[in-house]
């Protein structure tokens, strides 16, 4: 359990650092911040899916702390769309077409409408 926890904590740290640093330095390429959440999302979930991959059809042994470190730790620091996508994709995957499209739908919509709604009580 602590080298469960330990390999979620550097991760997340390594994957937050990295989020950080790439919006940054991408302020100078792109006007908006936008941008660079969108390619840092899309590549979470390009390695979200990957891993996923590695995982489930051709590595069985594949260490489960590395993969805590990978997914949960570094690609949670970096990215929560890549979680949200391997859920909504292992649903539609597994012929949960109807929950996978409401939990994608629903979370989409209501990601946004609780964001306006921070807007509104922060401002």
């Amino acid at each position: 359990m602590f080298y469960n926890i330990l390999a979620v904590f550097v991760g997340g740290g390594i994957g937050a650092t990295i989020r950080y640093l790439l919006t940054y330095s991408s302020q100078s390429l792109f006007d908006k911040s936008i941008y660079a959440t969108l390619i840092i999302n899309l590549l979470g979930c390009l390695v979200m899916g990957c891993m996923f991959g590695i995982t489930s059809n051709r590595i069985q042994d594949f260490n489960p702390v590395w993969k805590l470190f990978i997914t949960v730790g570094f690609l949670g620091g970096l990215t929560t769309l890549s979680t949200f996508s391997l859920e909504g994709f292992q649903m539609l995957k597994d012929g949960q077409v109807l929950y996978g499209l409401l939990y994608i739908i629903g979370t989409t919509i209501f990601s946004v409408l609780l964001t306006y709604l921070g807007y509104l009580i922060g401002k």
